[in-house]
């Protein structure tokens, strides 16, 4: 029997419509793909999907979700049934480590951060979003305790720099207004997104409010949007580049 899912969103029932929406942002890739340097073999840890691993490096993927496992397109190694607090794999076994929007997930963020270090050899990489911006994003006009349960889920990047220890640079990553990669924040400028079911159930926030919040939240928003108020407030993004919000990527060198 394979290892239980770890994290506090259960993925076997809540992870269908990953891969369709939550699909790799090209320029985020890019930027990954610099942070790891000239490493040739990289561990990506809270794998999912296979979102964000390099074509041309060694991966080797951990992901403890049989349903997001099953997700991996055909190309990608398949991933390993593992957890971010145990990982099987010998100290310094990789010239890199990924952990993309997964380490909130961790029960354990402090031991999984330290066994991303003790297998990695040179740069952890981790994508994630800040909780202080990610709480004043437009959305929780609408949905309160969505937001608030979603930010107050993302651990502070100090506390991520200080357990992963070493040198570590914390880039702000632009988000593109024409993203692809469906998380909250990556329909900054295309609000009529969250009246999507399809949208809202590959965004795992949503499964910390009840079905009538879901439903009040919803029907606000699409208020807002049919009288005109949200383009009142925000109108302002629908013509936006991109959006400096919440997203970090921490990049940690050893000692």
């Amino acid at each position: 029997m394979g290892v239980r899912p770890a994290g506090d969103v259960d993925y076997e029932s809540a992870g269908g419509h990953y891969a369709t929406v939550r699909r790799p942002e090209p320029r985020f890739a890019a930027r990954v793909r610099r942070a790891i340097g000239g490493a040739s073999s990289l561990v990506n840890v809270g794998a999912g999907a296979g979102s964000y691993e390099p074509d041309d490096v060694v991966v080797t993927a951990v992901e403890p979700s049989a349903s997001m496992r099953s997700q991996r397109a055909v190309h990608l190694v398949p991933a390993i049934d593992a957890v971010a607090e145990d990982l099987p794999f010998a100290d310094r076994t990789f010239d890199a480590a990924l952990a993309s929007v997964t380490v909130h997930q961790w029960r354990d963020l402090g031991r999984g951060l330290r066994e991303l270090r003790r297998v990695t050899r040179g740069p952890v990489v981790v994508l994630t979003f800040d909780p202080e911006p990610l709480g004043r994003f437009w959305l929780g006009e609408y949905a309160p305790e969505l937001m608030a349960r979603e930010s107050g889920r993302m651990p502070p990047i100090g506390r991520i720099t200080g357990i992963l220890g070493g040198t570590a640079e914390v880039e702000t990553v632009p988000i593109p207004a024409d993203c692809v990669d469906g998380f909250a924040e990556a329909y900054f400028g295309r609000p009529e997104a969250f009246l999507d079911d399809r949208v809202r159930r590959a965004q795992s926030a949503w499964r910390f409010v009840d079905d009538e919040t879901e439903r009040r939240s919803v029907a606000a928003l699409r208020a807002g949007l049919a009288d005109g108020s949200w383009d009142r407030r925000h109108g302002e993004l629908l013509s936006a580049p991109e959006y400096r919000g919440a997203l970090r990527m921490v990049v940690a060198h050893p000692a």
